[in-house]
């Protein structure tokens, strides 16, 4: 999952990105708006957490011209309390709010409960074939046997498993898996695929010559 973080408070915001980083998440801080809805248009992102008190351009603002053009999950991430300031930020296009102070834990399982929710999926669990991922332990099952994975394999997989059968890609996954400050060798996705092949099914990801690769969901 590659998060888009909106803060300007360097120790908040540094605080916060060590910690998803350390959950496994490819984060990309910025402390600027116009910076985030230029990166938005250039760059693939599971999830926004949008600080609103940002210097510029207010963060509601960035939440209206965001949701102009761009359908991805919004955490807003706020010390202002009020209903009338939560119910304009949910009018204007959030998915979810969290207030400041707030722990970590809370954080994570809000910005995983809007990610599901924009899959369309109901739980944690996401399960395909004899495939069985618990988003909220990383957990992975094939055939009944846990599976143990680094964290880009997980990251992968969970993103072709959360939509079974379309074909996803080599930029958007690579954009998934890998941060701006990230150096990326060339075959370095292949090498991931190669893993998870191993480690499940041969015939588990199907490759799409010069196009990328899906999850077959007719595998049993």
């Amino acid at each position: 999952m590659r998060v888009l973080f909106i803060e300007d408070d360097p120790l908040l915001g540094d605080g916060v990105e060590t910690a998803l980083r350390r959950e496994g998440y490819t984060v990309e801080w910025l402390t600027d708006g116009q910076q985030a809805l230029t990166a938005l248009e250039t760059d693939d992102f599971s999830v926004v957490i949008l600080d609103l008190g940002l210097p510029s351009m207010d963060g509601m603002e960035v939440l209206r011209r965001l949701r102009r053009q761009h359908s991805v999950p919004v955490l807003i991430l706020t010390a202002r309390d009020g209903v009338e300031d939560r119910v304009a930020g949910l009018d204007a296009g959030a998915d979810d709010y969290v207030l400041k102070p707030f722990e970590l834990e809370e954080l994570v399982a809000r910005m995983r409960a809007i990610c599901r929710r924009a899959a369309g999926r109901a739980n944690q669990c996401i399960e395909v074939g004899e495939l069985t991922i618990d988003d909220s332990r990383r957990e992975v099952t094939w055939r009944g046997n846990p599976v143990t994975l680094s964290r880009r394999e997980y990251a992968l997989l969970l993103e072709m498993a959360s939509h079974p059968g379309q074909v996803m890609t080599r930029p958007h996954l690579e954009q998934l898996l890998y941060g701006w400050q990230d150096e990326v060798e060339s075959n370095a996705l292949e090498v991931h695929i190669h893993h998870l092949r191993k480690k499940l099914d041969n015939r588990l990801i199907v490759t799409l010559r010069g196009i990328g690769y899906r999850l077959d969901d007719r595998l049993s």
